[in-house]
């Protein structure tokens, strides 16, 4: 209560850092602790549940796998979406507390890659329309990695940025911890703007891919003379649309030079298109 008490405008750091120690000392601490903040964070109260979120957040640093392992179920995801969902909670929560909900269920599809849950959770809201856009992190927003990290997490993958990041996290100066809020996001954008290659890469390969299983069909059929109209029409628009895919797949292999198993089915993706391009203009112009 005292963590969450909505009459002081600033966070109690003091209560927060005391309610973390219970949580870790009680045996039943990572399973009771989601349960009484899910309750504070629904609180109709805007600083109630502002704080709730806080403390919340502090525990998942600090409270180690148990309490992960809790926030990562259902049960407890259910409570966070009814803050957002017009369902529930929805119509009369506050923008900023909806805002810092959406914010926090986000960073968790960074920080627990291997989540399910979290990430089928984080889909499901932005499937129906609650969650437009990923959330722009706040400057002001401090969102350690929690300890223990993930395998496989983007901590790992710089070292140098790593050590950098936990002498900055060990500070009590404000301009440190600053420093690694920005430093946390810029590893998180990279891992995005990673993320989003890889799929345009998939998603690009994947068409090419069946356009040119389609037109190799149509082409067959007009040697034989056996194409409708409307079949002749969609061949010349699978052919327009592998001339415009050419361009993706140049710039894709320009952004894949340090992933040669990438850069490999680029480069098939490629010949093949190149193949179909070929038949296309040898058979259609004869």
């Amino acid at each position: 209560d005292k963590a969450t008490d909505p009459s002081v405008a600033e966070e109690n750091w003091e209560c927060i850092q005391r309610f973390c120690d219970q949580v870790n000392a009680d045996t039943e601490g990572p399973s009771l602790a989601p349960r009484l903040l899910a309750h504070k964070i629904q609180s109709p109260q805007e600083m109630e549940a502002l704080h709730a979120l806080t403390v919340l957040e502090t525990c998942v640093n600090n409270c180690g796998e148990r309490f992960h392992n809790e926030i990562a179920k259902f049960r407890f995801l259910n409570e966070l979406i009814k803050v957002l969902s017009p369902k529930y909670y929805g119509t009369w929560s506050s923008e900023k507390v909806k805002s810092r909900v959406t914010e926090v269920i986000f960073s968790w599809t960074v920080w627990f890659p291997q989540e399910v849950k979290i990430r089928d959770a984080y889909q499901m809201l932005k499937k129906q329309g609650i969650v437009k856009e990923d959330p722009k992190l706040p400057e002001d927003k401090i969102l350690p990695p929690p300890s223990p990290r993930p395998q496989n997490s983007i901590f790992d993958t710089d070292e140098e940025k790593s050590k950098l990041l936990a002498r900055l996290l060990k500070s009590n100066h404000a301009e440190d911890l600053q420093a690694a809020n920005r430093l946390i996001k810029s590893m998180m954008k990279e891992e995005q703007e990673k993320s989003a290659k890889v799929s345009r890469r998939v998603n690009t390969i994947g068409e090419v891919s069946e356009n040119v299983k389609r037109m190799d069909e149509l082409l067959e059929n007009y040697k034989r003379e056996e194409l409708s109209k409307s079949d002749q029409e969609t061949l010349q628009t699978l052919f327009q649309r592998c001339e415009k895919l050419r361009p993706l797949l140049f710039r894709l292999a320009s952004e894949t030079v340090d992933d040669d198993e990438a850069l490999a089915e680029i480069l098939q993706a490629n010949d093949k298109l190149t193949q179909a391009l070929g038949r296309y203009r040898q058979i259609v112009a004869s």
